[in-house]
């Protein structure tokens, strides 16, 4: 179905060379039919086209019964303008925020193509051969790199996510990687930027999600959030970009429970799950394994103290450095420099075997 709509969105020159009629439209009426594309819990998603530019784009819009209420509707304006904002290669464009004839809002949004991580680990758990085959450790991780730069980067401009989950991410076919529903987003405090959502010349009302109500999915709360706290800041985002790690490394949730009152109690009171032993088939690398036990610490003063640090720390994995939350042993370092010149040594040594070969051919 997917692959039928890529192909339909193909481009074409009739599409880029119409002239654009005197009376041209604008607003909403420049959409053409709207089709469902997916829905929410407060939200309906369209796929329709800009009959001005013949693209296709995404219309987003509240559900009917939610349309008159005031905190949801100041939150869908929020999501438009911080998504907005976070002018991001890892976030969606946001087009236009208006309100249609019926004087509903709504706001469209560049159309992503791809695969939610939700599914692609659900695939990796169940062995798909494909799946397998594409998404390697190595490829998780350089998708959760990523996620890592979009959320540090909107930390820097001063919003946080709060409900950073593997359904909320899409993974293009061309390498893209998208963090997606900004609709929990919180603002902290930044006043340019809070002024700038608020529209009318007043400041963005920053207690749009009160605390002591939790939002988003129970198995990927934060402490802070499961506790109720006001005082959100990056480090919740740390805690939800730990999980995320956890589950590339295990392929397990990282906790689980009958309902929200059980959750809460392993998330508050009980000792975390390690990767290595709830996957030790698996045989997770132990440096790995501290950068996410590092950033899932229930305490936000032990975490990382920002999403930029715990990007890093995976970026030195990758690059087969020293991690900053590992103590290396001695034999360890021994077999990290091995393994990083072993190319220099096999040359050394061919170089020297092959001295001695035509040292003595040559008596």
């Amino acid at each position: 179905m997917i692959k039928k709509e890529e192909e339909n969105n193909c481009l074409k020159q009739e599409q880029t060379d119409e002239l654009l009629p005197r009376a041209w439209k604008s607003g909403s009426l420049k959409y053409d039919e709207l089709n469902p594309l997916g829905e929410g819990g407060t939200a309906k998603l369209f796929l329709t086209e800009d009959v001005n530019l013949h693209r296709k784009v995404a219309y987003k819009t509240l559900h009917k019964d939610l349309q008159d209420s005031e905190i949801e509707t100041q939150r869908f304006v929020r999501e438009a303008r911080v998504t907005a904002n976070i002018q991001h290669p890892g976030t969606v464009p946001v087009y236009e925020l208006g309100r249609d004839r019926e004087g509903q809002l709504f706001f469209t949004m560049k159309r992503v193509y791809g695969q939610d991580l939700r599914q692609i680990l659900l695939d990796l758990k169940h062995e798909v051969p494909e799946i397998v085959e594409k998404f390697p450790l190595p490829r998780l991780l350089d998708i959760l790199i990523q996620v890592s730069q979009t959320i540090a980067y909107a930390h820097e401009i001063g919003v946080i996510h709060r409900d950073l989950k593997p359904a909320n991410i899409i993974v293009g076919k061309f390498g893209e990687v998208y963090v997606l529903d900004w609709g929990l987003a919180k603002v902290l405090g930044g006043k340019s930027l809070a002024e700038k959502l608020g529209g009318d010349g007043k400041p963005a009302d920053l207690s749009l999600t009160r605390s002591g109500m939790h939002y988003g999915t129970p198995l990927y709360m934060t402490p802070e959030i499961a506790r109720g706290l006001s005082d959100l800041d990056e480090k919740s985002d740390v805690f939800s970009l730990g999980i995320l790690l956890f589950e590339m490394l295990t392929l397990k949730s990282f906790l689980q429970g009958e309902d929200i009152s059980e959750i809460k109690k392993k998330l508050l009171d009980e000792p975390y799950p390690l990767p290595r032993e709830v996957a030790p088939e698996r045989k997770i690398p132990r440096d790995l394994q501290s950068i996410c036990m590092k950033a899932l610490h229930r305490s936000r003063g032990h975490r990382y103290s920002h999403a930029r640090l715990f990007l890093e720390d995976l970026q030195r994995f990758r690059h087969e450095e020293e991690v900053s939350v590992y103590w290396y042993s001695g034999w360890e370092r021994l077999t990290r420099w091995n393994n990083q010149n072993a190319y220099l040594i096999i040359s050394a040594l061919s170089a020297v075997l092959g001295a001695g070969i035509y040292a003595l051919f040559s008596q």
